[in-house]
């Protein structure tokens, strides 16, 4: 009888222990419970991110990127609201046949490249159910191939301009924006009706909150299609540096030449571009991809927010003509590399520990790793590393000191005459300090006790003996 009773016991607290670990999983990765706060503040970010997306349009294409100019034209007019009317019918993006045609052809043939280029199969990070999911990785072989088009279409066989991306620029924006709204809502309905892995869903219980941040954690189409590598590293990326080079033509044509901050922006851009293709397999288990959710803030950033706003500065000095100083052109280069040195040297640490156990050493000594463990949704409990040595000893994100450093150079580039150009700095601030927060909060559901280890070890969390 008392061994009888010992077994019930023992089945009994199996099945508990598993319920808790059920639950573990649950405790990192996106947010589940979210406070009215965020949820207005989600709302805001729903609403004000596409007004401000067109007002940066409005600044550039009518007041050569005075980013005051249009309020105060509405604030000085007599009638406010008549001035605002006039202003809307005077400077809106309008829809457009051939800029609507011009973006769904580069979407469809973003994807053909996507799904049929030979390419690795790397694999992100174990998500909170327990999967570990395979991709492609071809986005350097899609951004050669595209931009070898770009500039044979435009220079040998005249099929358009160089300059097709600059003349079509408002008729875009308005066809990215309806692309980016159907991709939010369709990824809300598939989360629905056709997840697939339903078991990394997260519901928040706030239509807002899930239609910004997303449900799904990896949206797919078959094995390999997945949505947030793919409209974050095919259309938005890619184009990234097309754009650029598409408004430097317009600089050309309107100038006669191309001026040497537009030739270092170019330079500066593409670096990072490059950077992030030749290191895609990387990318995979960064934030984007290990820890994001598809909604809103991918879907339609990643359309619209993207492309639009990280290419400021070269629809600024378009506008605006700014020749650097050789001091001036050396200082800002030097700027931006060493933030590009930074951040790599940043990741490849990371990298190499990884990939050796720890077994390796890091500034000319053994790697100082945490041993962790964690635990899936689905109750496996797996392995990882926390390094705490070389940069990673000095804080727990170094490598956004490196994106910061880059950031800022590709800003300085144009001048200071206007603020605008500066957005993209001031917005990768609010970001990554936004990311770490979102990290930090994420890594003590993830390793509980094994985190607050870390943080002993490495008290800041971005720049040494200040934060």
């Amino acid at each position: 009888m008392a061994v009888q009773q010992r077994k019930t016991t023992t089945v009994h607290e199996i099945k508990t222990e598993k319920k808790v670990v059920a639950q573990v999983g649950k405790t990192w990765g996106r947010d589940r419970d979210v406070s009215f706060g965020t949820i207005l503040v989600s709302l805001g970010i729903l609403v004000f991110s596409p007004l401000w997306v067109l007002y940066t349009y409005i600044s550039c294409n009518g007041y050569n990127c005075a980013m005051s100019a249009p309020a105060l034209e509405v604030y000085n007019a007599p009638d406010h609201l008549v001035a605002l009317k006039t202003l809307l019918i005077r400077e809106m993006p309008r829809y457009s046949p051939y800029a609507t045609r011009l973006f769904f052809s580069w979407l469809l043939f973003q994807a053909v490249l996507y799904a049929f280029l030979p390419a690795a199969i790397g694999y992100g990070q174990r998500t909170p159910a327990g999967h570990l999911l395979p991709y492609k990785v071809n986005g350097l072989l899609a951004w050669i191939i595209s931009h070898a088009l770009y500039a044979a279409g435009g220079l040998y066989f005249g099929w358009w301009k160089l300059s097709i991306i600059h003349d079509n620029w408002g008729g875009l924006l308005f066809a990215a924006n309806l692309y980016g709204y159907f991709l939010t809502f369709f990824c809300f309905f598939k989360a629905y009706v056709f997840p697939s892995h339903p078991a990394d869903r997260k519901f928040s219980g706030s239509f807002i909150y899930d239609l910004l941040m997303g449900i799904e954690f990896n949206p797919r189409f078959g094995k390999y299609f997945d949505f947030k590598l793919f409209h974050n590293g095919r259309p938005g990326i890619v184009a990234w540096t097309m754009i650029n080079l598409s408004f430097a033509a317009a600089q050309y044509q309107k100038i006669g030449y191309v001026t040497n901050s537009m030739i270092l922006l170019n330079v500066l851009h593409a670096t990072y571009v490059l950077d992030f293709f030749y290191n895609e397999d990387w990318y995979l288990r960064t934030i984007d991809i290990a820890h994001d959710h598809f909604g809103f803030y991918l879907a339609w950033g990643d359309s619209v927010w993207l492309p639009w706003l990280y290419t400021l500065q070269s629809h600024y000095l378009l506008r605006n003509t700014v020749d650097l100083t050789p001091i001036q052109f050396a200082f800002i280069a030097a700027v931006g590399f060493t933030g590009y040195f930074i951040f790599r040297s940043v990741n490849h640490q990371k990298d190499i520990v990884r990939s050796t156990n720890g077994e390796c050493k890091v500034w000319g000594k053994p790697a100082k790793v945490i041993r962790t463990s964690f635990v899936t949704s689905d109750g496996k409990t797996h392995k990882s590393l926390l390094l705490c040595s070389g940069y990673w000893g000095l804080s727990r994100h170094f490598n956004y000191v490196g994106d910061l450093l880059i950031s800022l150079a590709m800003c300085m580039t144009c001048g200071v005459q206007h603020l605008l150009p500066y957005f993209y700095i001031i917005y990768m601030t609010i970001l990554l300090l936004h990311r770490i927060q979102r990290d930090h909060t994420r890594c003590r559901g993830k390793y509980g006790k094994y985190w607050e280890e870390y943080e002993r070890i490495v008290p800041y969390k971005l720049i040494p003996y200040i934060y």
